[in-house]
């Protein structure tokens, strides 16, 4: 029987995986959510999932001082090394890359991505990404690409947007799990980030929302489709010998 469970790591109390949790339901996986930064304990066996994905939070892959982000890396460590898929979204893309050794760093001219910015494929990424896509985003740091990795698609602001690492291992900086409840709760609950430099409006949001929004759903799709395909190839890689 494979196994067909999904580690989904949260960071806040109220967070929800959004569109990235319903698409791998309706791909047949159960979900084990946990959130380290209230409590709870992460796996030691890392095969105990068929892969892992860990999503953003308004935290910092630079925290060092919090324990929970510590065990997330070490997390992130085994998962690399034991090549169980992975799949880290904004932060969890800047841990991934912290834990292979590059930084994760705040805009040189303090500008912050927080809206729909245009996310373009690099040749390594035309597998990826069929073309140009209008990626919701919601961050003030970004990550160096590190070392090894294959850089899968770019931004303007923040250079570095998508990267694969070995062969099951995936970092995005954008947010292809929000919907438009997640969108609204957002502009709601973070309004003062509005006014930060590179912000969009929540009119801006919005209205981009509805023109981008089904490219964006399109990828997520997609890509969740190829990435649980490697979850199988895995499994199916480390059956006993009969």
């Amino acid at each position: 029987m494979p196994n067909k469970k999904i580690l989904l790591i949260l960071h806040q109390a109220g967070s929800d995986p959004g569109r990235v949790g319903e698409v791998l339901r309706t791909l047949g996986y159960q979900l084990d959510i946990r959130i380290p930064a209230i409590g709870h304990s992460l796996p030691h066996d890392v095969r105990e999932h068929a892969g892992a994905v860990i999503f953003g939070g308004p935290m910092s892959a630079n925290d060092d001082h919090e324990s929970f982000i510590r065990d997330e890396a070490k997390y992130v460590e085994r998962v690399l090394r034991e090549e169980v898929p992975f799949f880290g979204i904004c932060l969890g893309a800047q841990i991934m890359a912290r834990v292979l050794g590059a930084g994760v760093n705040l805009h040189p001219e303090g500008q912050m991505e927080i809206g729909y910015h245009l996310v373009q494929p690099t040749d390594q990424g035309a597998d990826y990404f069929a073309r140009d896509l209008h990626a919701y985003q919601w961050h003030k740091e970004g990550f160096d690409l590190p070392r090894g990795s294959v850089l899968l698609a770019r931004g303007a602001a923040f250079p570095n947007q998508a990267y694969r690492y070995g062969k099951t291992a995936y970092g995005i900086q954008f947010h292809p799990e929000v919907t438009e409840a997640m969108s609204r709760k957002w502009l709601r609950k973070a309004a003062h980030m509005l006014v930060e430099p590179g912000a969009q409006s929540a009119e801006e949001q919005l209205a981009d929302r509805f023109k981008h929004d089904g490219e964006m759903d399109k990828w997520c799709r997609n890509f969740l489709s190829h990435w649980t395909s490697l979850t199988q190839q895995e499994q199916e890689a480390h059956l006993p010998v009969r």
